[in-house]
């Protein structure tokens, strides 16, 4: 396993495997390699674990990132190799975990689409229900509760104003 260890005096025994793809290095604490010193930016450089190799990448800093005494942007980053943010100095120790073999794509091609006869037969089975049990239709029931409160709601308003209209019209009213 890769891990970078720090050579300044004063910081001997830190040292940080790296096991993510991303690791930030810098002077604060949210880094996952924090180094508290003056001259290491808050958030000075990244390092990358890509296809079985270990690049560094500067953000920015203010007093560079170096290996082997180069000033790098973007750079792979070799076993033994001294990488220097600001005034302190890093070796690389190990090697970067091999890059992980993806599974291949399951993608089905269809070739000339799908015929309307096809779209007529309706959905076949895909073979991806190991339980033998199809799809089931999600229940309705609130909106079946929804439509019978608004029916019973406005049956109310109907019957109140079918009332106020027949009293109104009923008797006419007394001099």
């Amino acid at each position: 396993m890769a891990k970078l260890v720090v050579l300044t005096e004063g910081f001997k025994d830190r040292s940080h495997e790296l096991t993510a793809e991303r690791t930030t290095v810098g002077r604060v604490e949210d880094n996952a390699f924090p180094i508290p010193e003056p001259s290491v930016s808050s958030h000075h450089c990244e390092v990358l674990l890509r296809g079985g190799e270990v690049r560094v990448k500067d953000l920015n800093s203010t007093n560079g990132t170096f290996i082997d005494g180069q000033p790098v942007t973007e750079s792979a980053l070799k076993p033994g190799q001294i990488l220097r943010l600001g005034k302190v100095d890093l070796k690389l120790e190990g090697a970067a975990p091999p890059a992980s073999k993806k599974a291949p794509d399951q993608t089905m091609v269809v070739t000339g689409g799908v015929s309307l006869k096809e779209l007529e037969q309706g959905p076949k089975a895909v073979g991806f229900d190991t339980a033998g049990k199809g799809f089931s239709k999600k229940s309705n029931r609130a909106n079946r509760l929804f439509f019978v409160v608004v029916a019973l709601v406005m049956l109310v308003i109907l019957s109140v104003l079918a009332y106020v209209i027949y009293t109104q019209s009923g008797t006419p009213p007394r001099p």
